[in-house]
């Protein structure tokens, strides 16, 4: 994608539907913070930590939450990479049938895990991982 299209540059992937248009985000959502690399590194560095900490320690344990905090890493390591690297985030789906920002695969596993995250918080947590909980002992296999 980097090396085929300049920026400002795009190719339609799904005609009428969405079209890979190389944009360059030196923000984060909707350029907001535009020109504060090192803050968001640092911000996206320590969320990273945190739900990677939150693994590794077993607070999340049902697979609902660790593919939800799977697909948050990911997408936070691909915008980190990308920041550190470049200075910047390259965005490249734009929606052509609605007036929507233009966002990369690391956005979609963030929003992804998000959601899925607060799926997993709101109807699972109690019942499978909250501590000191007579069934929060679930594993991988899904066995209480």
């Amino acid at each position: 994608m980097v090396t085929h299209l300049e920026p400002g540059g795009f190719t339609p992937l799904i005609p009428g539907f969405v079209e890979l248009f190389r944009v360059h985000n030196y923000g984060a959502a909707w350029s907001s913070f535009s020109g504060m690399r090192w803050l968001l590194l640092a911000v996206t560095c320590a969320i990273v930590l945190a739900v990677t900490y939150a693994v590794v320690k077993k607070f999340v344990r049902h697979p609902l939450g660790l593919v939800a905090s799977t697909l948050i890493i990911s997408g936070g390591l691909g915008n980190i990479i990308d920041r550190a690297r470049l200075g910047y985030v390259v965005d490249m789906f734009n929606f052509q049938f609605i007036s929507y920002p233009v966002f990369n695969v690391a956005d979609m596993c963030i929003v992804s895990g998000a959601i899925l995250g607060a799926i997993y918080y709101l109807w699972f947590y109690e019942k499978y991982d909250k501590k000191g909980n007579a069934h929060g002992n679930a594993d991988i296999t899904g066995k209480s």
